[in-house]
């Protein structure tokens, strides 16, 4: 049996039993997170771009969220996965790689409005997509990762395509076709980190997912051996030697992922990789409290898989400063915070910052090692004027995985903090309680009306 013949089966096999509540809780949240991100980043630049050329013409019931106009499934998958990436605030996935549900969400709720689905059919197909694209994780990475392949992108196309599928009740035979299809389609590179052209890579994932789906469900034919055969998926994009098909169905939905490792919920409106390092920053300002002008020189180390796209001492934009683990970390030091006002307009030229910044150095830390998994660690080392020296360690950051998962409290702060940049307090208050009861839901136009923002440009395309 070839690989995308028996993928489309055990995709298929993931019926709707597999939702239970504590499957939904991580929905639940993963939705919050998408709906929250979203909203904060329906007005970046990256998204009016996309919001201003895809919408000529657009023509459908798919709500852009944050504005009060609606496009084609296509076209608001695009532009609303692109929104849900700008701030690079979106959730995360260790075994994927990437971000799950910018991929997922945009995608379903999109295709959702034009089969008028409703809430537990999104959720199944969410946890399906998810369960796809992290298995295929688990084949690809981490040489995958490293090559230079965005895997919210590749890896998120898959899943964008999984679950399209579950959400038009394909047969396996038509999800065969799909991710077949959806195997010429998959692409994101890193060296466009730090440009609009990341948060473009999960729009384009979620575009392209409904659009395999859709071709398949209507005949559209894929090869057989898509990923398999010496020019396929595999080959092209990993090589001989650096992939394990067999990881892809040891233990395909049993446990889900979305229980384990799960939903890593973002605290930080920047680069995952900068995470750890910014946890342990803001642990030795809240302790030690050490003002600049006693700061002889700061030692950042993280993994050198980390340290490779977050080498930035000179960040030249506010995209690109969220890829800078030495801004990041100053910001900690000088303010144990890090939030969506320290990347807008010019505020990585900070001049206080940028002082700490030309005292700080990062480096691969000498006791990880490179080719080890366990990739999440950092360690911050702050020398004083006086020679004295203070260190913070960590191995993972906060909210990395279930087992470490933000409080709900902390979820729902940043919820309110992002909704509030579009919605009014009543309206972004509905909306958190709306996805609550989400499951419940007979109609997701119903809740996309909710999100609808009155107040916001009426026409798609608005110059």
């Amino acid at each position: 049996m070839g690989f995308a013949k028996k993928f489309a089966e055990s995709i298929g096999s993931l019926g709707t039993e597999i939702l239970n509540e504590e499957v939904n809780r991580w929905v639940i949240y993963g939705l919050l997170d998408y709906i929250a991100v979203t909203l904060a980043g329906s007005n970046e630049p990256c998204t009016e771009i996309a919001r201003k050329v895809f919408g000529r013409g657009s023509v459908g019931k798919s709500l852009i969220y944050g504005k009060a106009c609606r496009m084609s499934a296509l076209d608001a998958a695009l532009v609303n996965g692109t929104a849900s990436h700008a701030h690079d605030f979106d959730d995360m996935n260790n075994s994927m790689g990437g971000h799950p549900s910018a991929v997922l969400f945009p995608a379903i709720l999109a295709l959702a409005e034009d089969t008028n689905a409703t809430g537990k059919e999104i959720m199944h197909a969410y946890v399906v997509g998810f369960e796809t694209q992290a298995r295929l994780g688990k084949a690809v990475h981490m040489h995958h990762y490293e090559k230079g392949w965005h895997p919210t992108s590749t890896m998120g196309t898959f899943g964008a395509t999984a679950a399209c599928c579950t959400l038009l009740k394909m047969t396996p035979a038509q999800i065969e076709n799909a991710i077949a299809i959806a195997a010429s389609m998959a692409s994101g590179i890193k060296s466009n980190f730090g440009t609009m052209t990341k948060p473009l890579h999960a729009g384009l994932a979620c575009r392209n997912g409904i659009q395999a789906a859709c071709l398949a469900q209507a005949g559209f034919m894929g090869a057989p051996d898509a990923f398999e055969h010496s020019q396929g998926f595999f080959e092209v994009y990993n090589g001989s030697g650096t992939y394990n098909i067999e990881k892809v169905f040891d233990g395909f939905g049993d446990p889900l992922d979305i229980l384990d490792p799960g939903i890593a919920i973002k605290q930080y409106p920047c680069c995952g990789s900068t995470h750890s390092a910014a946890d342990v920053a803001i642990e030795l300002y809240e302790d030690e409290g050490i003002p600049i002008d006693k700061i002889k020189h700061v030692d950042v180390w993280t993994h050198p898989r980390r340290l490779k796209h977050t080498n930035k001492p000179n960040p030249q934009g506010v995209l690109d400063a969220k890829f800078s683990v030495q801004y990041v970390v100053s910001r900690c030091l000088l303010e144990g915070r890090v939030i969506l006002e320290h990347f807008e307009k010019g505020a990585y030229n900070d001049s206080t910052v940028r002082l700490l910044m030309s005292r700080l150095k990062a480096a691969p830390h000498p006791d990880m090692d490179p080719e080890s998994y366990d990739h999440f660690g950092a360690e911050v080392r702050v020398e004083k004027e006086d020679g004295t020296v203070v260190v913070r360690t960590t191995k993972a950051a906060r909210g990395r995985s279930t087992s470490d998962p933000i409080s709900a409290e902390k979820m729902r702060a940043k919820f309110n903090t992002c909704a509030a940049r579009v919605l009014p307090l009543e309206r972004a208050n509905a909306v958190y309680e709306a996805i609550q009861e989400i499951e419940e839901c007979d109609s997701i136009q119903s809740f996309s009306s909710l999100v609808e923002n009155g107040d916001a440009d009426l026409t798609c395309a608005a110059e």
